[in-house]
């Protein structure tokens, strides 16, 4: 039996806040950033909202250039920030991320599309948030690379050992998410299952299938952005 999942009324919603201004209380009278935390916050409920009005149109539309179009922004969009925090942000550096991330995911989420999911046409309810859960892992290594290279080249460490240190730091976070999985955290896409009511078991699969594609998209990301970053005298 599918079950509906019941809707939250805005003022409902509203309790969801209660957690949020204590933090913020919280960051406001330690002195802390709590300015950048607001920002955060309500740039998060207006993009939020933003792009529901915009799935809502591009679900009902279904043409194959808008959801193109969709995933040229978000690959764009994901390698920009993705070099946010290096100290020189030039062409070379956004383009390297580019590639990176366009190595990394675009394959990835053509394996899982037409291989495990056998779709064979485009279709904007699956591919779209399968490319909202590829590409931002793709994106925290580039910034996880960056900051790590970054600090070892300060500290006169040499590339090749550099370039270890640096792949086996950015994939920390999805190795960690896939170790929590079923135990601490029932990610999103399982969650969301589970409350329509799908099979646990077929939710356990695309879980899996994501979890995949999250980890896979990710080390390919990672080992692209750190052969374009090295040097010509560096040997692989």
């Amino acid at each position: 039996m599918i079950l509906a999942v019941a809707s939250i009324p805005a003022s409902s919603l509203g309790l969801a806040f209660i957690p949020v201004l204590v933090v913020l209380v919280i960051l406001f009278r330690w002195s802390y950033e709590w300015r950048g935390a607001i920002y955060a916050i309500a740039r998060m409920v207006i993009q939020l909202i933003l792009i529901g009005y915009l799935l809502r149109f591009l679900f009902a539309k279904d043409a194959p250039w808008l959801i193109l179009s969709v995933l040229s922004v978000m690959l764009l969009v994901s390698a920009w920030i993705g070099i946010r925090h290096l100290k020189k942000k030039n062409a070379q550096a956004y383009t390297r991320a580019l590639l990176a991330v366009a190595t990394g995911s675009l394959p990835t989420l053509l394996l899982i599309i037409l291989g495990v999911m056998r779709e064979e046409s485009l279709n904007a309810r699956l591919i779209v948030p399968l490319a909202g859960m590829v590409f931002p892992p793709s994106m925290h290594v580039i910034s996880l690379i960056a900051e790590r290279l970054q600090a070892e080249s300060e500290r006169g460490v040499d590339f090749l050992t550099a370039r270890g240190l640096a792949l086996k730091a950015s994939l920390i976070p999805v190795t960690n998410s896939l170790l929590a999985v079923g135990l601490v955290s029932l990610p999103g896409m399982m969650t969301g299952q589970v409350l329509a009511g799908v099979n646990p078991m077929e939710a356990v699969r695309y879980q899996i299938m994501v979890m995949c594609m999250i980890f896979g998209a990710s080390g390919l990301c990672a080992a692209t952005y750190l052969h374009l970053l090295r040097p010509p005298t560096s040997r692989p």
